[in-house]
C-alpha cells in the first residue's frame, strides 16, 4: 500500500522543498522582493539586519527548492525568481481549497437547516401561546 502524500516521487520531494523554504519569513521576504525583478545578494541583504553569509544560506534553500535561480551578468550573479515551484505549490493548495469549501457549504446547508427548525418551534410555541390565552 502506498500512502498519497508521503514524499516518494520527484514532484512530491519537490513540493516537499518548497513548502520548507516557504516556511521561513525572510525567505518569503526575498521571493516577495524577487517577483519585482532580479536583484544581487547585496541588494536583496539592504532590508534585513543579517549578515551577507546569512543572506547566502536562505538564497541556497531557495536554489535548492528551485524557487530561484542565479545568474552571471560580467561581475553580479543576480538571482530571479522561478514560477514553477510555487505554481505546483498553488495546485496542491487548490485541492484542499476545494474540498474545504466543500465542507464549508455543507456546513452552511446544516446551519441553514438548524436556523429553519428553530423558527418552526418557535411559531408552534406562539401558535400555543395565543390558543391558550384565547380560551381563558
Amino acid at each position: 500500500m502506498e500512502l498519497s502524500g508521503y514524499a516518494t516521487s520527484g514532484s512530491e520531494r519537490q513540493l516537499d522543498a518548497t513548502f520548507a523554504a516557504l516556511a521561513d519569513p525572510s525567505r518569503r521576504a526575498i521571493l516577495a522582493r524577487l517577483a519585482l525583478g532580479e536583484a544581487s545578494v547585496m541588494e536583496l541583504a539592504k532590508p534585513f539586519s543579517m549578515s551577507q553569509p546569512a543572506i547566502s544560506k536562505h538564497l541556497k534553500v531557495l536554489e535548492r527548492a528551485g524557487l530561484i535561480t542565479r545568474s552571471r551578468d560580467a561581475q553580479r550573479r543576480p538571482r530571479r525568481l522561478e514560477a514553477k515551484p510555487l505554481a505546483e505549490a498553488s495546485g496542491w493548495l487548490e485541492n484542499y481549497r476545494q474540498f474545504w469549501e466543500g465542507r464549508f457549504q455543507r456546513l452552511d446547508g446544516l446551519l441553514d437547516e438548524l436556523k429553519s427548525d428553530e423558527i418552526n418551534i418557535k411559531e408552534k410555541k406562539r401558535g400555543r401561546t395565543k390558543r391558550s390565552s384565547t380560551r381563558r
